[in-house]
């Protein structure tokens, strides 16, 4: 992926289009009546790009997605809430266009002057954004002469304003974000310090298959859980009870187990009940699960194996929950393995943790800045490191080298 990056290019007084990933959480202010920013972690992400193209005298001009809209306006995901909010986190006030393409639009990016910024609005408001079609990005790209891509989190989709309009703006380059994504990521899919491990969760093999398979050319141990659990423990002939399980992977998930050998660590233990509802009385299952019960996290055998997997690291990747995480009885697996990865780093490993649940798991228990690594992306995460292509990227300049 040598892709230009934005310090190849020059940006003063040039309308510079940011590709930002903006999909963040919001949530109603009574005092307001308005809705605001609930976690801003992804705007603070962003911030090191836009604050070059303002310091270097170039205009600003933001597009992201927020949530799925289903291509026609929703109030209720307009980015409007993310401009306020942006405003009170750079010196410059940040403007907004309740449109994303045409000729107001066009206006109101000729009345600024350098160093300023604009905020358009949700591009999942045009159809034309997840169909990549050619005016939904002919018209963005008429808002450029600059293209920066510093969206990971959307890097894995060919939309419009991330794939399509960066073959129709020359130079498209990778922005801050995006850069330091792809050179950890890469750095840790194909060069990593051994011992790696590698902690995969969440609910479906089907996702993470590729990632298996890739990451089990390098890493030392492959420690499984979450619900994709099942579906292994199925194909391999073991008792689930009534557990979430992909029964049209069980083949492909007797393979991919075969295929990695003993690299790859299904749970010894399981914590499990009759629903996944937070005041099910729960129970400890060694091996099977008990019939008509759900398995819901791993169990305390699990979470002392792996732990101890995981202090012996030097690389340590992990993507996906090890339980149920949105409820608090069966969320303690994520978080023992969020402070086994956090000491571990501590003791000198090198951490990546990317994947909604699992970064939250670090928020909640505060472990987030003891990580090396906290990637922005979930899917484009498992994309790359998969070593799938990644369409944000792949349609950016190439760099001479």
């Amino acid at each position: 992926m040598k892709k230009l990056t934005l310090d190849a290019v020059n940006v003063q007084g040039k309308r510079v289009l940011i590709r930002v990933d903006f999909n963040v959480p919001l949530t109603h202010n009574d005092d307001t009546n308005r809705p605001t920013v609930a976690d801003d972690t992804r705007i603070r992400a962003a911030l090191p790009t836009i604050r070059h193209v303002l310091d270097k005298g170039g205009k600003a001009i933001l597009i992201s997605h927020l949530g799925r809209p289903g291509g026609s306006p929703d109030p209720d995901l307009s980015l409007a809430a993310v401009a306020d909010h942006l405003d009170t986190l750079i010196e410059e006030r940040v403007r907004f266009s309740s449109n994303t393409t045409g000729d107001a639009v066009q206006e109101a990016i000729d009345g600024m002057g350098t160093g300023c910024v604009i905020l358009l609005e949700n591009t999942r408001f045009d159809s034309g954004e997840k169909a990549n079609s050619d005016e939904f990005a002919d018209g963005l790209a008429a808002l450029a002469d600059i293209y920066v891509n510093d969206a990971f989190g959307a890097a894995h989709r060919a939309h419009a304003s991330t794939a399509g309009v960066a073959t129709r703006v020359q130079p498209a380059v990778m922005g801050r974000l995006m850069e330091k994504e792809v050179k950890v990521l890469t750095q840790v899919r194909d060069n990593p310090e051994s011992p790696m491990v590698a902690i995969l969760g969440g609910a479906k093999v089907s996702d993470k298959m590729g990632t298996v398979r890739r990451l089990s050319q390098n890493a030392s141990h492959i420690l499984i859980g979450g619900a994709m659990t099942y579906t292994f423990m199925k194909a391999l002939g073991q008792d689930v009870g009534g557990s979430l399980v992909e029964e049209d992977r069980l083949q492909q998930a007797e393979t991919l187990a075969d295929e990695a050998g003993s690299v790859l660590h299904l749970p010894q233990d399981h914590v499990y009940a009759a629903s996944i509802e937070d005041e099910t009385p729960a129970g400890v299952a060694e091996g099977s699960i008990p019939n008509g019960q759900l398995g819901l996290d791993i169990g305390p055998a699990t979470v002392k194996a792996y732990s101890d997997y995981i202090a012996e690291a030097k690389t340590i990747i992990w993507n996906g929950p090890m339980g149920v995480f949105e409820t608090d009885s069966f969320a303690q697996g994520t978080l023992a393995i969020a402070e086994a990865v956090a000491e571990a780093t501590d003791n000198g490993a090198f951490s990546v943790v990317g994947g909604g649940d699992s970064v939250s798991a670090l928020n909640v228990s505060g472990k987030a800045a003891r990580i090396s690594h906290v990637s922005t992306g979930g899917g484009a995460m498992l994309q790359l490191l998969e070593g799938a292509s990644l369409p944000g990227v792949d349609a950016l300049t190439d760099a001479d080298v």
